[in-house]
């Protein structure tokens, strides 16, 4: 009958350290916990952990009111139940609270910061507006230049095309007119010629022909006597 109590006691001690489901739980408003090897104060501590440590509690003996937890940086230990709650300690639920009212505080200097940055980079964007419109007018103005440039450029052509055309035939034209010059020359130097020779043979012949004619005047006047 002494073995029934004792198994008994296995039992409830078994069920009593059943592990609990992991939950995140902290370390109650006190300085300091201490964080042990064991389920009670004969093992020695491993690490002392301050208030709002948070651990994650791996399973509940209640029989010796010890938790099995896990630190965050993976050191496991054991530590009193009475010493975990389930939210942070007050203390550091006062330092949360008073991180967020400084960054509630900041806000409203971030704000009129970020405000302040928007306008200055709409200031940028209208000045890059204003600057790419007067680059696109500039290019607008080049353009009219060039297409005018070209147009002119197509008259100049066209006029340099017709005085090529134009010069070509006063071109054939003088040489025309030196042709006729120079077949006139030639006409007014044969004709001095042929006038040349017949005024010669005239007088070659007025020569000849002179002679006798005195000779026979001669003669006539003697037969009168």
């Amino acid at each position: 009958m002494g073995r029934f109590p004792l198994f008994m006691l296995i039992v409830v001690g078994a069920l009593s350290t059943a592990p609990a489901q992991a939950e995140t739980q902290y370390v109650t408003d006190q300085l300091q916990i201490t964080m042990r090897a064991g389920e009670s104060t004969r093992y020695k501590i491993i690490r002392m952990l301050e208030s709002g440590t948070p651990l994650d509690v791996l399973s509940v003996n209640q029989t010796t009111e010890y938790a099995r937890v896990r630190t965050e940086d993976g050191k496991l230990g054991y530590v009193l139940i009475s010493q975990l709650q389930k939210e942070p300690a007050a203390r550091a639920q006062i330092a949360n609270l008073q991180t967020q009212l400084a960054e509630l505080k900041q806000a409203p200097d971030a704000l009129a910061a970020k405000l302040s940055k928007l306008q200055s980079e709409h200031a940028i964007l209208i000045e890059d507006a204003q600057a790419l419109k007067q680059a696109k007018q500039q290019l607008e103005q080049e353009l009219a230049t060039i297409r005018h440039a070209s147009a002119n450029v197509l008259e100049i052509t066209n006029e340099r095309d017709r005085l090529r055309i134009q010069a070509s035939e006063l071109t054939r034209e003088r040489e025309e007119l030196m042709q006729e010059q120079t077949e006139a020359r030639n006409q007014i130097k044969q004709r001095w010629f042929m006038l040349g020779a017949a005024v010669l043979f005239g007088g070659v012949l007025l020569g000849l022909l002179l002679p006798h004619l005195k000779f026979r005047r001669r003669k006539s006047s003697w037969g009168s006597f």
